[in-house]
């Protein structure tokens, strides 16, 4: 006689692979565009990262006769960018929102849990499978259509291992969050800290030219030219993909150019980098400290290198360069539309910068180093957690990893 089998074993087994048609059904709830109403839009925003909120849009301004509807604790993609993963499920706090009808959404049947598939978004299985569904004459022109999406055939487990795993991903993700609050926190500590520097000083200033003689944009160069793997005849460079938001440089992914002028400028010891020109402003001013990673590589044409007049000089400079305040003054002096800005040698050369004594200087560069230091170990954290998340998750999902084990080790 068998011995019985086990609640996980049976658990694992009954795991079933299904098209999506089995686990939810199509939902749109259309409105006639009212030209009298504003509509509080959203799109979806690759890679499974949730919802891009966008301002909202008077009705008498839209192309469109008719929006969706976004409700809720509903499944969202985009047609158009689905190949990008652009999809996820709407939280349950969402206001009333609206998008184009690019933007289908879907309800869950009975034998799917919500935040279980909005977990299933954040994985590269479900960006391969839209990539596969995707039908079109390339890019942009893409689309996958709902039939296609729900035609998919995914791995999908019972109900209960559906919440256990969203218990144990989920407590993965507060881990991560509450560290991304912990950065956020020390970046308005330091923030404010470099104002109160930068302020205490401003009646003593030097400008940006004297402390930075050669200020000067990097090359442009043909698609052809450039390549992923480096060789003797290219240069490497430092595009503006690899500098982050938050300040970081990503090396994960350099450049290599072949052809670029003799005479090009590159990073140097003595080198800052900053955003000149980019099609989102607010990034315009943004000045990154490079590595010695990358000393003597070249800049984009979308960037500045300034060189410092010694290291000391290029420390303080970099801290006054990064206040919310002298940020804000490079924002608005940058030339061009309200989508892309572009600041000018001639400006930047004149910005004056808070020159206080040297020892107070010192004092100040090293207080702001702590912080980052900080911030750039909270952020380290995170990032082996989302490792250990990816792995994690793709265990429990393809059943290399039990549940029950994964619940004890988190």
């Amino acid at each position: 006689m068998s011995e019985p089998r086990s609640n996980a074993t049976q658990q694992q087994e009954s795991w079933v692979r299904a098209p999506l048609a089995r686990f939810l059904t199509p939902n749109v709830d259309t409105v006639d565009v009212d030209p009298e109403q504003t509509y509080p839009t959203v799109g979806v925003l690759n890679r499974g990262r949730g919802l891009l909120y966008r301002d909202p849009v008077a009705g008498s301004s839209t192309s469109y006769k008719k929006l969706n509807r976004i409700s809720p604790r509903v499944l969202v993609y985009s047609r158009l960018k689905a190949f990008e993963g652009a999809i996820t499920v709407t939280p349950d706090d969402l206001p009333e929102s609206f998008a184009s009808q690019e933007f289908p959404t879907f309800a869950f049947t009975s034998g799917m849990d919500a935040d279980f598939f909005r977990i299933l978004t954040t994985t590269q299985r479900m960006w391969n499978a839209l990539q596969g569904a995707s039908k079109g004459m390339g890019g942009r022109r893409e689309r996958v259509k709902p039939v296609d999406f729900l035609n998919i055939s995914m791995d999908i487990p019972p109900l209960p291992v559906q919440k256990r795993i969203v218990e144990v991903i989920g407590a993965i993700d507060d881990q991560i969050t509450a560290l991304g609050g912990e950065a956020e926190t020390a970046t308005r500590v330091r923030d404010g800290l470099l104002d109160a520097f930068t302020g205490a000083a401003a009646s003593d200033t030097k400008p940006l030219g004297e402390l930075c003689p050669v200020i000067g944009s990097g090359p442009s160069w043909a698609a052809k030219d450039e390549s992923s793997v480096p060789s003797e005849e290219a240069w490497t460079v430092l595009k503006i993909t690899n500098t982050k938001p938050d300040g970081s440089i990503d090396l994960s992914e350099l450049a290599y150019v072949v052809g670029l002028p003799v005479r090009t400028k590159v990073i140097g010891p003595t080198s800052l980098v900053m955003i000149r020109t980019n099609g989102n402003r607010k990034r315009i001013g943004n000045v990154y400290l490079p590595p010695e990673e990358v000393h003597g590589a070249a800049v984009s044409a979308f960037q500045f290198t300034l060189e410092a007049t010694d290291v000391e000089t290029r420390d303080y400079v970099y801290l006054a360069l990064r206040s919310p305040r002298i940020q804000h003054q490079m924002s608005e002096s940058a030339s061009g539309s309200t989508g892309l800005g572009n600041l000018a040698v001639r400006r930047l050369s004149t910005l004056e910068i808070p020159w206080p004594d040297a020892e107070v200087r010192e004092v100040q560069v090293e207080s702001a180093r702590a912080i980052d230091a900080k911030i750039a170990a909270i952020r380290a954290e995170a990032d082996r957690l989302r490792s250990v998340r990816t792995g994690l998750l793709a265990g429990l999902l393809d059943r290399t990893i039990e549940i029950e084990s994964a619940r004890l080790e988190v």
